[in-house]
């Protein structure tokens, strides 16, 4: 009878190659192995700083996604984080917003971050903002909503008038103070915002104090965005005020030099000059009695609150003191105003100070 052949350790040829089939097996799996482990759980998030903001564009497809986070230089290897992504349903599973990404982080920790819509919210904070362009500008620059858009929407009679406004009043209800916002919030999701903003503040103690001084809500804004450009001091709001609302029950034209600034969009003018009193405009109220159709600013809070506390008194005008302190001092008769008002520029020309 004929004898198998055997290896030198004794094992037959064919169990030898057996074993080193099962090998092969063994290792080609502990290597696919050890690159599942590597796609899902290496890092592949490379900031140059520890943490940095991703926005997901609304209606942004997969390719889309995956095209901004290799321009932007965020994933190191874009085709491992797709085929994850893949895996786990990403694609169907895309939401807007600005997300918040750490160094370092791994594709499973990117996609159920991009996955949750566990957005980061923007604060915006505006203040000093005197025109509807800047808004638009301030808003277009933290939020998703282009300032176009935003300027088209507070143009437009149809939007305004939806929350009680026209668009020249419509300013009025946007309160300065920081709010947050998703980065994807839509115009009207803003304006919904800023409404409800603007009704918590308007109390039914404020509404009643509007009404004593026989002056709509936004009528107040209009004369307090007056107030807040003629003075910084927050002590002598209320008795600016009780100057214009006394030339207002009078008639008489408010003669206010920042809406001259404002119709003239002189913002640069540190003195009014004859010129800037002949501009055709509503918001001249040298020319035109009454409130301008608009505010000159976003005026805050405590401008508000210093027209509806308006001082009584029977001071009819006033004039910045010639002193430099930016004060002003107020009269009753035109006399006595325009003896402060030449105090005045001689100090201007003193300084020469001529526009």
């Amino acid at each position: 009878m004929g004898t198998k052949t055997k290896s030198a350790k004794g094992l037959p040829t064919w169990k030898k190659a057996l074993i080193a089939f099962l090998c092969v097996i063994l290792l080609g799996g502990s290597w696919a192995a050890w690159e599942f482990y590597q796609t899902v759980f290496s890092p592949n998030v490379a900031l140059e700083a520890d943490e940095d903001y991703f926005h997901v564009p609304t209606d942004a497809s997969f390719e889309e996604v995956v095209a901004l986070l290799q321009q932007k230089g965020i994933v190191i290897n874009s085709n491992e984080f797709s085929w994850l992504a893949k895996q786990l349903n990403y694609p169907e599973n895309i939401r807007p917003g600005r997300y918040l990404l750490k160094n370092g982080m791994n594709n499973r920790e990117l996609i159920s971050l991009l996955k949750s819509g566990r957005q980061t919210p923007v604060k915006v904070t505006f203040n000093n903002i005197r025109l509807k362009e800047d808004l638009a500008g301030k808003i277009g620059r933290l939020l998703e909503t282009d300032s176009t858009a935003m300027m088209a929407a507070m143009n437009d009679p149809s939007f305004t008038e939806n929350y009680g406004f026209n668009p020249e009043t419509f300013p009025t209800m946007f309160l300065p103070n920081t709010y947050e916002f998703y980065w994807n919030t839509s115009s009207k999701v803003f304006a919904d915002k800023m409404a409800k903003e603007y009704q918590k503040f308007w109390t039914d103690e404020r509404k009643t104090k509007a009404a004593k001084l026989n002056l709509s809500q936004s009528e107040v804004s209009i004369l307090a965005s007056i107030v807040q450009k003629e003075t910084n001091f927050r002590d002598e709001q209320p008795t600016v005020a009780g100057v214009y609302l006394n030339r207002l029950r009078k008639g008489m034209a408010l003669q206010a030099d920042p809406t001259l600034v404002f119709a003239n969009r002189d913002f640069e003018a540190r003195r009014v000059l004859h010129k800037h009193k002949e501009i055709d405009s509503p918001y001249n109220t040298y020319k035109y009695t009454g409130l301008p159709p608009g505010p000159i600013c976003l005026p805050d809070q405590k401008a508000i609150d210093a027209v509806l506390n308006a001082e009584s008194h029977t001071y009819m005008y006033f004039c910045a003191k010639a002193d430099g302190s930016g004060k002003h001092a107020f009269a009753t008769s035109y006399t006595e105003q325009m003896a402060n008002a030449r105090a005045f520029q001689r100090y201007l020309n003193k300084r020469q100070v001529f526009q």
